[in-house]
């Protein structure tokens, strides 16, 4: 059996949910690593979770589910956040553990810590229904004969909305419901889109739960109201046992008896009565024949409704004139329908009462106090059936809430000062009340106060005026005003839990800086800076205002977090806020293997920036005469103590993801260390869970998001399990203006971009690479001393070789079969680039100078991210050859294609990938942009991506700075390749060769 194993086991725990053919509920879960299943029979769902980690649920036996898989196992479902995979799909039997659940709730599903599969969301959709018909009366008893006895059950009854939400969750159910195999289902594969697969039908099984579900639910609420009815026969099986006895006559003829019960039911609902209430119109037009209403007049008028087509409406007025021909379709007696429907509205909403002692009631007219009592009963009245046609303000009111007001105790001016505000700034504050979004004025409230009925007509406007709301409100602003820092003033506004004050803050006005972060204005407000004078680059347009954001929060020392897309340049942005104010010594902690590229970024791009690297065996800190300290996340803990010592200007966090577990040694050691200001760098500020926004956030602003607990009991619960659309509308107001995300794709940066982007990656040396290194510069030199001057060029060239194998990994060199993992800085420099390329759905080729080389990084990728990655070399025939280029090309799931350079770097058209990786170098600018152009070239519709793995101190990097710097010249000295090489004396070789201390990162 092949390994079954994702390549990471999946990094959330997700619920899943599926109906049985008998309409059982049942539960399972993906997230866990319990191991490819072995022995004989169905095979053990890799990382399905144990029975005992589900939902409380009635145990039940293994379920067998089928399920999309490829040769490497089943596919893990989108919400897990494992790459994709790719290879060819086949629906194949797993055993899972389960549990069964007789009905599904937010509740029950709370029980389960992790993200809701869109399966479980619908079984809690059709449970909702299910209670929504109960409690509605739309059951009816029957009579089951498909078993070796009757049986009494509840059935629904499906008529009009109900027939209609009925087929809304056939069309909506996800196939993962349906995902339980028929019997003997485990002996035939089948290729996914495979006609008539051993599942049941959609329709089967929504008919089955439906059933169970309202059958039970009502014997449920019959037992509670403590019901039983007659001993024995088919009344007593409504609410005991189901099955009865009863003699054949006596059932057929029972049967025939619910069955027309059941009919008369279904066309008594096909037309239903409806109610419209219009508010009062000033001047209102009177029609001839119609006699004016009272200035504060509502009218509710009656109206028979078709109830599976909504729109044909006619008006009780042309009913009693037979003017109903709209209607014939579904009635024949639509004035019966309408006075029987009126009947059973007034148990709901008494005040009908009084229409119906009229002979052909038509409407009723309303007092503003007798409106407010229809909208009191509007909700019952729909859930019991009827038609509900309400005025469009009333659908959409707004209820009451506070207003804040603040102004800073001295002017602020537009621009930004030199002297440093800030959150810990007091300013000066008083509440008012606001509705439907508008401030109240005293004499509004006065107004407000003296009304007797909820419904207040406000500057023209009818609203809806809760008065408890408006108490409480009253009573708070009697404490009047007061200072309060613009911290206090920006989380209460933004962030401030409802039961925390008496109501909602729905209005936020302040003045200059302090009123664009309280309004969220602040995007479309931002006034760019000049780029300072030591800035040794032009910044593009979203850079410049990416640079004046991060200026702006950090005069006020209030945190930032720039979350661009990769390749959008965080490191630029980030120097030259360092350029532009310098108050004391920053730090900045990053990985390990991009410690050396900011080194190199801050040398070339910010010159006057005095940078020390904290790092390795020989760690001095001392920080008097420098601007920027870089660190590693490692050395950040290990040397907690002493960074926490000293008061820093500004803390930085590169690839900040690091620090997404707040609880992690990482994450307590940075919130140590003291600092005027902090910012986070990220590109995926989310990877899995919102918890790890919350760490990233609450590092750059402690406390301004509240408690890790409070943070997830108001926005990631309901929005990782409910995707509740409020509760994310609510963490992005939270979050606005301290989180700046751009993408690539953003209509601002996407004209902006180059079509094709070059990044070098400077990548540090393992010990292991290190000690190889000099062993072959030491044989070299050794070499050139012992031999003429005619064998140094086969010697130099030799000694070339090893040294880029060296660079590339060990076991190139060493010619053996170790295993990749953890002995490279290139490699795990690759690996963070395919791995951010495959997560954010795009493709990667990876080419390499080395075949051998090859054959060894196509499988370790392929087994390291779940996805095929086929290797093109000189000895590929021609048919394999064009076959792996058709299949990549028309793959539309992202994955790798490892090429080797001379024989897949011209030639091929590979537009399918937008990112394109050089793990050892060429020394050609032309043969490298060739193989670049395999992706960059007609057909491309993305921005290509060419990374080129440099490893630090070593002679990659200097004859790549050759490249760099000396442009047209250097590429044509050194374009034809590695000969000019050659040529060097021994001691030019040894200065070009050399090892600088940099390079070791291990």
């Amino acid at each position: 059996m092949p390994d079954l194993l994702p390549a990471s086991e999946p990094a959330v725990r997700v619920l899943h949910g599926f109906v049985s053919r008998d309409g059982s509920l049942n539960l399972w879960a993906e997230g866990g690593a319990t191991g490819p299943g072995g022995g004989r029979g169905v095979p053990r769902h890799p990382f399905a979770v144990p029975a005992e980690a589900l939902p409380a649920g009635e145990a039940r036996e293994p379920a067998l589910l089928l399920l999309p898989s490829t040769g490497a196992g089943p596919l893990p479902s989108p919400q897990v956040g494992l790459p994709p995979r790719r290879g060819v799909r086949r629906a194949r039997v797993w055993r899972v553990p389960a549990v069964g659940v007789p009905f599904l709730d937010a509740d029950l599903a709370a029980e389960f810590d992790g993200r809701l599969a869109p399966s479980v969301r619908w079984l809690i959709e059709l449970c909702g229904f299910a209670a929504s018909l109960v409690r509605r009366g739309r059951v009816l008893p029957a009579v089951r004969v498909d078993g070796p006895r009757p049986a009494a059950w509840w059935r629904p009854v499906l008529i009009g909305a109900d027939a209609a939400r009925h087929a809304t969750l056939l069309d909506r159910m996800p196939p993962a419901c349906r995902a339980e195999s028929a019997p003997g289902a485990e002996t035939r594969p089948a290729r996914i889109g495979d006609t008539a697969p051993p599942v049941a039908s959609p329709a089967e099984l929504l008919t089955a739960a439906l059933e169970r579900l309202v059958d039970g639910l009502v014997r449920t609420r019959l037992a509670e109201a403590g019901v039983t009815l007659a001993d024995g026969g088919w009344l007593a099986a409504l609410t005991g046992e189901p099955e009865f006895a009863a003699p054949p006559d006596e059932l057929d003829e029972l049967i025939r008896a619910l069955d027309a019960w059941f009919a008369q039911a279904a066309r008594g609902a096909e037309v239903r009565v409806c109610f419209r209430l219009s508010d009062p119109r000033e001047h209102e037009p009177v029609l001839p024949g119609e006699v004016a209403l009272p200035e504060a007049a509502w009218r509710l008028e009656f109206l028979l409704q078709a109830a599976d087509e909504p729109s044909v409406l006619v008006p009780a007025a042309d009913l009693w004139r037979d003017r109903f021909a709209p209607l014939r379709r579904w009635t024949r007696h639509p004035q019966e329908r309408l006075l029987a429907g009126l009947g059973r509205a007034a148990r709901l909403y008494p005040a009908l009462g009084d229409a119906l002692h009229t002979a052909h009631p038509t409407e009723m007219i309303l007092d503003t106090e007798g409106a407010h009592g229809f909208l009191s009963h509007a909700a019952l009245l729909e859930e019991a059936g009827y038609g509900v046609l309400l005025p469009a303000w009333w659908r959409r009111r707004s209820g009451l809430g506070l207003a804040l007001r603040v102004r800073t105790r001295e002017p602020i001016a537009r621009v930004m000062r030199d002297r440093t505000t800030g959150l810990r700034d007091l300013v000066d504050y008083r509440w008012g009340l606001a509705l439907g979004g508008r401030t109240l004025t005293e004499d509004d409230l006065a107004d407000l106060a003296k009304a007797k009925v909820p419904l207040v007509k406000l500057r023209g406007r009818w609203v809806f005026l809760d008065a408890d709301r408006l108490a409480a409100g009253l009573a708070f602003l009697s404490r009047g005003g007061g200072t309060m820092t613009a911290g206090d003033a920006l989380r209460v506004t933004r962030l401030l839990p409802p039961e925390e004050l008496p109501l909602p803050v729905t209005d936020a006005r302040g003045e200059g800086w302090l009123g664009d972060l309280l309004s969220g204005e602040l995007d479309e407000r931002l006034e760019l800076i000049e780029p300072p004078d030591g800035l040794r680059a032009t910044l593009r347009p979203y850079q410049r205002r990416g640079f004046s954001w991060l200026a702006f929060l950090d005069s006020l020392g209030l945190g930032a977090c720039l979350a661009d897309d990769m390749g959008l340049g965080k490191t630029i942005q980030l120097l030259t806020l360092l350029l532009h104010r310098r108050d004391g010594p920053a730090l900045l902690v990053c990985p390990l293997s991009v410690l050396g590229n900011w080194q190199r970024e801050a040398e070339r791009f910010a010159p006057g920036l005095r940078v020390r690297v904290l790092h390795g065996a020989d760690r001095t800190l001392a920080v008097d005469d420098v601007d920027l300290v870089l660190t590693t996340y490692a050395t950040a803990v290990l040397d907690a103590d002493a960074l926490a010592a000293i008061s820093w200007d500004r803390v930085v966090l590169d690839e900040a993801q690091h620090i997404k577990n707040s609880a992690g040694a990482a994450a307590r050691a940075v919130r140590r260390f003291p600092a005027r200001n902090r910012i986070a760098l990220t590109g995926t500020p989310v990877e899995n869970r919102l918890a790890e926004l919350w760490s990233i956030l609450d590092f750059v602003n402690p406390g301004l998001l509240a408690s890790a607990h409070m943070f997830r009991a108001r926005f990631a619960v309901p929005i990782e399990r409910y995707e509740d659309e409020e509760a994310a509308a609510r963490l992005r107001q939270a979050t606005r203006p301290f989180l700046l995300r751009r993408t690539k794709a953003d209509p601002g940066i996407a004209g902006d971009l180059p079509v094709k982007r070059h990044v070098r990656h400077l990548c540090g040396m393992t010990t292991e690479q290190v000690s190889l290194y000099r062993a072959v510069l030491d044989d070299l030199l050794e070499r050139l001393a012992e031999h003429n001057q005619a064998r140094h060029k086969g010697l130099v060239l030799a000694a070339m070789t090893k040294l880029k194998q060296v660079c590339v990994h060990p076991a190139l060199l060493l010619k053996d079969a170790s295993p990749l993992p953890g002995r490279s800085g290139k490699i795990d420099r690759l690996e963070e680039i395919v791995d951010r390329a495959l997560g954010a759905g795009e493709s990667v080729l990876v080419f390499t100078q080395f075949a051998r080389f090859g054959g060894m990084l196509a499988p370790h990728l392929a087994a390291r991210f779940g996805v095929p990655a086929p290797f093109l070399h000189g000895g590929t025939p021609r048919g394999a050859r064009d076959a792996m280029v058709a299949e990549f090309q028309q793959e539309r799931r992202p994955g790798v294609f490892v090429l080797s350079l001379k024989a897949g770097g011209t030639g091929l058209n590979l537009t399918a990938a937008n990112h394109v990786v050089h793990v050892d170098r060429w020394w050609n600018p032309a043969t490298e942009t060739q193989a670049s152009d395999r992706a960059f070239r007609i057909g491309q519709r993305r921005d290509v991506h060419v990374h080129t793995l440099v490893c630090l101190g070593t002679l990659e990097e200097r004859i790549d700075q050759l490249l760099v710097d000396k442009g047209a010249l250097a590429e044509r000295v050194v374009g034809s390749g590695e000969g000019w090489l050659t040529a060097l004396s021994t001691s030019e070789l040894r200065d070009l060769f050399a090892l600088a201390p940099e390079a070791i990162v291990d």
